[in-house]
């Protein structure tokens, strides 16, 4: 079973209490995925926040790696969100350990503790916005004559 103490280092957890993780950690599960696995297919429906514990996986959309992930990063937030299919698909690279948190699980948060809630959901805005400006500047980087409308 993973500690609180050790959740508060994730993003996700980022400024709740041992107290409040501790209230949260019931309502999460832990997977496991092994090298190549799809822990999120695209185009498939994903109502899940999950957080690397051990590993490593990729983002990948259309046969183009997007993004790496490692331990402590957060992923499928965008489909968590806006309730649609998934946006692209995220395969393990190493056997890699998750812990998920879904929509019905966040709805327990929200009706047990608001400020845990507005606590996981800010860090999720901070999360995806850091991921933004990373692809922002990948963009321009690589494509630096390329005109984006």
């Amino acid at each position: 079973m993973i500690q609180p103490s050790a959740l508060q280092h994730y993003s996700l957890f980022g400024g709740l209490l041992e107290e409040q993780i501790n209230e949260i950690i019931p309502l999460m599960e832990q997977e496991a995925y092994e090298a190549g696995d799809a822990i999120i297919t695209e185009g498939a429906p994903n109502d899940k926040i999950r957080f690397i514990l051990e590993g490593k996986a990729a983002v990948t959309k259309h046969g183009l790696t997007l993004f790496r992930f490692q331990e402590g990063d957060t992923f499928g937030e965008m489909e968590f969100l806006d309730m649609m299919s998934s946006a692209a698909t995220i395969k393990a690279l190493t056997p890699t350990k998750v812990m998920s948190l879904s929509n019905r699980s966040l709805r327990q948060i929200y009706k047990n503790d608001i400020k845990a809630f507005a606590l996981i959901i800010m860090n999720l805005a901070r999360d995806i916005s850091r991921r933004l400006r990373n692809m922002d500047e990948k963009a321009t980087r690589e494509s630096p004559h390329m005109e984006w409308n």
